[in-house]
């Protein structure tokens, strides 16, 4: 089999996104006077991740839209009644310190650079295009990737086939000519390997649920071992050998 394309997450793949929402959420709270509510920061962010979670299900679902969730993540996690000018205000003040805190994971140039000219490159992310392009363009990698989809966008959201299959239309390629590389063991993993694409799982060791990536992935702690293995006649469901 060969592999033609690499399409790509973004947040925790390409993107260090824990340590920025760690870091930005704690600079927020001090900033806001709002850490006295909470045994720190951790157990501040523990709960911002939950309400971003429950929020995120509902715009996957397409029961609201992008920027509703937005704002009730902000109603949620304050517990009080905002308008929709007022949550748009404090989420902007959030998103100066988030961004202020971002950066690639060490990994993601080299990767790159390596497969620069024999492989296309896309992403494929549960965000929105004006987020991601964003901040692709603000860690200086927007200009590799040939398209950019996203889930707000789209109308669909990983792990469902009709993403994966859409950037691969997107591309013009059949799905087992694509790999997918991503850091959720579901959402990302199973995902794109139930999609027929070459599936790849980033594990950073923060994921919670590994098992089942490990049967339909392959599974990498690097990015420095992707090369290799989507330039191999590497036979799709394959067990890994990596990691």
């Amino acid at each position: 089999m060969t592999i033609r394309a690499v399409v790509w997450d973004v947040d925790d793949t390409l993107f260090d996104y824990t340590t920025a929402d760690r870091e930005g959420m704690r600079a927020h709270l001090l900033a806001e006077g709002l850490l006295h509510a909470y045994d720190g920061a951790e157990q501040a962010l523990v709960r911002w991740r939950e309400i971003t979670e429950a929020q995120w299900a509902r715009f996957s679902s397409g029961e609201v839209d992008f920027l509703t969730q937005r704002r009730d993540r902000t109603r949620v996690f304050l517990g009080r009644e905002l308008t929709d000018d007022e949550a748009d205000a404090w989420f902007q003040r959030y998103l100066a310190h988030y961004e202020a805190a971002w950066s690639l994971f060490p990994d993601v140039l080299p990767a790159l650079e390596v497969l620069a000219a024999s492989h296309r490159h896309a992403v494929l992310s549960n965000s929105s295009i004006t987020v991601q392009e964003h901040k692709l363009r603000t860690l200086g990698l927007l200009d590799r990737f040939e398209t950019v989809l996203c889930a707000a966008e789209l109308g669909v959201s990983k792990p469902e086939a009709g993403a994966f299959l859409a950037v691969c239309e997107a591309l013009g390629l059949p799905p087992h000519e694509v790999a997918y590389v991503g850091d959720h063991p579901e959402i990302d993993a199973r995902g794109a390997a139930e999609a027929g694409m070459l599936s790849v799982w980033i594990d950073r060791g923060t994921a919670r649920a590994r098992p089942a990536a490990e049967v339909v992935a392959h599974r990498i702690s690097t990015l420095a071992e992707l090369p290799a293995l989507v330039r191999a006649d590497t036979r799709f469901g394959a067990p890994s050998t990596f990691g």
